[in-house]
């Protein structure tokens, strides 16, 4: 039996590094991964396989950047002549990014199964990219391996046959609970003094844990626009930080756009406000578990916030990771780019504590559970 497992940007290689552990276990498995190289900036992927293990890619597609068309486009056209020429059995897709639909598109267009991992999940957001490749991924694979039972829910409110579905848990978690020693005994400060993205500027700080605030905000709709970054941006110099440092791990997206809205000189000034470079794996997860609350627009955050009981501020107006809500007993809020409701639910959290949280099946053992469904 041969199976091709695809991964293309770095959620995928979280997902992706227990999966191909598990398949060892199965000699009768040719298990053949391929990048499709969307993220191809070494921070952002020869980093994580390293750390994480992974082993190199089989085939690396090197399709690089380009709009969301360019990339689906692109990637189909290369993993067609992958599929031809290496004739799986199964294709496994993982997540909802670029890579995750022109894989599953092209290998049902060359009567080859698809597996997705992460199935079921839905914002319910039309303007997200990532809920177009969730639902049409979904609406073609033959097996859906489901994180929780809201996904189950899902799919089943859309017709998908029972037996399609596979509830396994969820994958991320088996590599955090792998790796969560190694990240435990990172050094917070010397971590993030390494990470510096202006090191002249910040080199007062003592760090310890639950005295600090972590962020990521990378969307567009939290940064593209004045009126929206601008007053998020006052909450958090002007209020926030005023009472705990803030470690933000930065995209260059945000980066650039302070700039533009010329912002970049003040947040830089500010001395609690500590920019540090998109992270490795390791180093976010130390963050995480050493953050007072955590403020972001992630979606795999929101699902280690909620193991690691760290109060967490999601940034967006919708989540297709509801279990991870205080409401379904998890640690986040929707807080959207509004920042009333930012500035209630900031100090809603802060009077929280840590209350970890592990939803059903979130126990390590997911890529096991799915192995053996391929294999057998």
């Amino acid at each position: 039996m041969k199976i091709i497992s695809v991964v293309g940007a770095r959620p995928n290689f979280m997902k992706v590094a227990p999966l191909c552990r598990a398949l060892k276990a199965y000699p009768q498995v040719e298990h053949v991964l391929v990048h499709t190289g969307q993220h191809y900036d070494v921070r952002m992927s020869e980093q994580f396989f390293k750390e994480l293990d992974i082993p190199n890619p089989d085939i690396n597609l090197g399709i690089g950047s380009g709009s969301h068309a360019e990339q689906v486009g692109k990637t189909m056209i290369a993993f067609e002549q992958v599929v031809r020429a290496e004739k799986p059995d199964w294709v496994v897709v993982l997540g909802d990014v670029n890579a995750t639909i022109a894989c599953s598109i092209t290998a049902k267009k060359e009567h080859v199964k698809c597996a997705h991992v992460e199935a079921g999940l839905r914002s319910r957001d039309m303007d997200m990219p990532e809920e177009v490749n969730r639902l049409v991924t979904d609406r073609l694979s033959d097996l859906l391996f489901t994180p929780d039972r809201l996904s189950d829910a899902n799919l089943r409110a859309e017709g998908v046959p029972e037996e399609r579905i596979k509830f396994v848990g969820n994958i991320m978690i088996d590599t955090l609970e792998r790796e969560r020693e190694k990240a435990s005994a990172l050094d917070l400060n010397a971590m993030v003094r390494e990470n510096l993205v202006e090191p002249s500027n910040s080199q007062t700080f003592k760090l310890s844990n639950d005295s600090f605030v972590a962020m990521t905000m990378h969307r567009p709709s939290n940064v593209d626009q004045r009126e929206t970054l601008v007053p998020a941006m006052r909450f958090f110099l002007d209020e926030v930080a005023k009472a705990y440092p803030i470690v933000w791990a930065i995209h260059p997206r945000a980066q650039k756009m302070l700039k533009e809205f010329g912002l970049w000189d003040e947040v830089v000034a500010h001395p609690n406000m500590i920019l540090v470079n998109p992270l490795g794996y390791h180093a976010m997860l130390r963050l995480n578990m050493g953050a007072k609350l955590f403020m972001t627009d992630s979606g795999g955050l929101q699902e280690e916030c909620c193991v690691l009981g760290t109060p967490c501020l999601t940034m967006r107006w919708n989540t297709e990771r509801p279990v991870t809500l205080v409401e379904h007993g998890g640690a986040s809020r929707l807080v959207g780019n509004d920042v009333g409701k930012i500035r209630a639910a900031y100090h809603e959290a802060l009077s929280t504590d840590r209350k970890p949280s592990r939803p059903e099946l979130w126990d390590g053992h997911t890529a096991e559970r799915i192995a053996q469904v391929l294999a057998t």
